[in-house]
């Protein structure tokens, strides 16, 4: 992991690297997290593939005023393929009713991924996971603010695609359902780098960055937010996204 991180450093020193910006905001501690490569596995929903042992837990922090004290946490890994997320959510109260994929799912319980790869475009790859394993891909631009999107190429129409997610979601305590009282709920998901196009430097090497931020919703008493690094008006603050280094 020294390794990786020096060659960033020096990379950042030698030619210019991630340029300040005035939009920039203090970041957490580790704003930069190594992703370790692994061989491609099943998705189970709850987080029991052997591979997901590489992994170190990444606490996200409590953002909003609603404080509840739960606990969010991820891991990630990466494959030739693509991209393996897991989180584990404590939760009290399932809100969740979208019955379809392609919602406004943000609107109740969901996790979300972002992935700026390309820094040279205010374009980015937008992932939400609500706990009833509904999905919304997302391509977006936000040029000052202004945000357009695309739902990228339709999963459902080609189910052998190599573009196609897999994604399941497992209920801690409780029944799968609105309204249930529970204990958490843990979300599984795989992104595939081709599901990205049309952004740029979607196929990670070793030594490769991106930057990155991982959120969570929760409407137990109003709407509390999880992120790994602060924000500075909602999710879609890129300028201030952290950095994920591919071993």
């Amino acid at each position: 992991m020294l390794r990786f991180i020096i060659l960033f450093l020096l990379f950042n020193v030698l030619f210019g690297g991630i340029q300040p910006h005035e939009d920039r905001i203090k970041t957490d501690e580790n704003s930069m997290l190594l992703v370790k490569k692994t061989e491609d596995f099943s998705i189970t929903g709850d987080g029991s593939a052997d591979n997901w042992n590489r992994a170190e837990w990444v606490e996200l922090t409590q953002r909003s005023n609603h404080a509840n004290g739960l606990l969010t946490k991820l891991k990630i890994l990466y494959s030739d393929t693509g991209m393996y997320v897991l989180f584990h959510n404590e939760d009290n109260i399932l809100n969740a009713t979208f019955d379809s994929h392609y919602e406004e799912l943000w609107r109740e319980d969901v996790v979300e991924v972002f992935l700026w790869t390309d820094e040279s475009r205010p374009v980015y790859f937008e992932y939400e996971l609500s706990p009833l394993n509904y999905e919304l891909p997302l391509i977006v631009s936000n040029v000052e603010g202004e945000l357009l999107h695309w739902i990228p190429f339709a999963n459902s129409y080609h189910t052998e695609s190599d573009r196609k997610t897999h994604h399941k979601t497992t209920i801690i305590g409780g029944e799968k359902e609105s309204g249930a009282e529970i204990d958490g709920w843990i979300a599984e998901m795989f992104i595939p780098f081709k599901l990205l196009h049309p952004l740029e430097n979607i196929e990670p090497v070793s030594g490769t960055t991106w930057r990155a931020n991982f959120y969570r919703i929760d409407y137990d008493e109003g709407s509390s937010h999880w992120s790994w690094q602060p924000y500075r008006t909602n999710f879609h603050d890129y300028n201030n996204f952290g950095t994920i280094l591919f071993e």
